[in-house]
């Protein structure tokens, strides 16, 4: 009996030690997927007449990025990747929220690709369906390639007429996107390994969640993409 119940606390300690090593793994890589997706808006509106234009960025409710977004396959392709949100509040931008992306698409494709995948939601019917549990592109939320440049084009339709613009950057070509027909759905993982508890999506980026001090490096490069926009002019 009492070697049994050795057995069995000693089970339960190493199942204890997993879920924290576990935990501060996951942590970790979501902390480094903020901060890799920081560097993106960086090096993005660093990039001469290559950047988002300044015009869209003053549009934006909410600003999403994928770092490394996984694009692969043989003549049916596939989208994997995780990424991290923010929508503007009364008070500038909202804590941090974390979604996963899928989908499919046709196409000659060989090979394994990384992208980087940016996506600015742009009228409060495009934000709802961010902070819902989850949408697709082109089904339930309208979706367009993003005009790139310093200046969005004349024509406003990218404006008026799109739930979200989208881009993407592989091998240092940036460019708009069409991502009809990807599903965007909650990360809860992510959403706990940085808030230590489950958090609604409405609540963190309708901004009444404290900004947890990892993610100021995400938020401080959102705030600095307009700032550069408005220097490239």
């Amino acid at each position: 009996m009492v070697k049994c119940m050795k057995k069995i606390m000693a089970a339960v300690a190493l199942l204890s030690l997993t879920s924290i090593g576990w935990a501060a793994t996951n942590r970790e890589a979501t902390v480094d997927r903020m901060d890799h997706a920081g560097r993106v808006l960086h090096e993005i509106m660093a990039a001469p007449d290559k950047g988002i234009p300044q015009e869209v960025l003053e549009h934006a409710k909410c600003v999403a990025v994928v770092p490394h977004l996984l694009k692969g396959g043989f003549v049916i392709g596939a989208e994997n990747g995780r990424g991290v949100a923010t929508c503007r509040t009364a008070d500038g931008w909202s804590a941090p929220a974390f979604f996963a992306i899928t989908g499919g698409s046709w196409g000659l494709q060989i090979g394994v690709e990384g992208v980087d995948l940016v996506l600015i939601i742009q009228n409060d019917k495009g934000m709802q369906q961010l902070i819902g549990s989850g949408f697709e592109l082109g089904a339930d939320a309208s979706a367009a390639a993003g005009p790139v440049g310093r200046h969005a084009s004349a024509d406003t339709n990218w404006k008026l007429e799109t739930e979200v613009l989208t881009y993407s950057r592989a091998k240092g070509a940036f460019a708009g996107v069409t991502l009809n027909g990807a599903s965007i759905r909650r990360d809860d993982d992510s959403t706990e390994a940085i808030y230590g508890h489950d958090v609604p999506t409405r609540r963190i980026l309708q901004g009444d969640e404290a900004v947890p001090a990892s993610a100021q490096s995400f938020l401080d490069a959102v705030r600095d993409a307009k700032a550069q926009a408005i220097a490239s002019n």
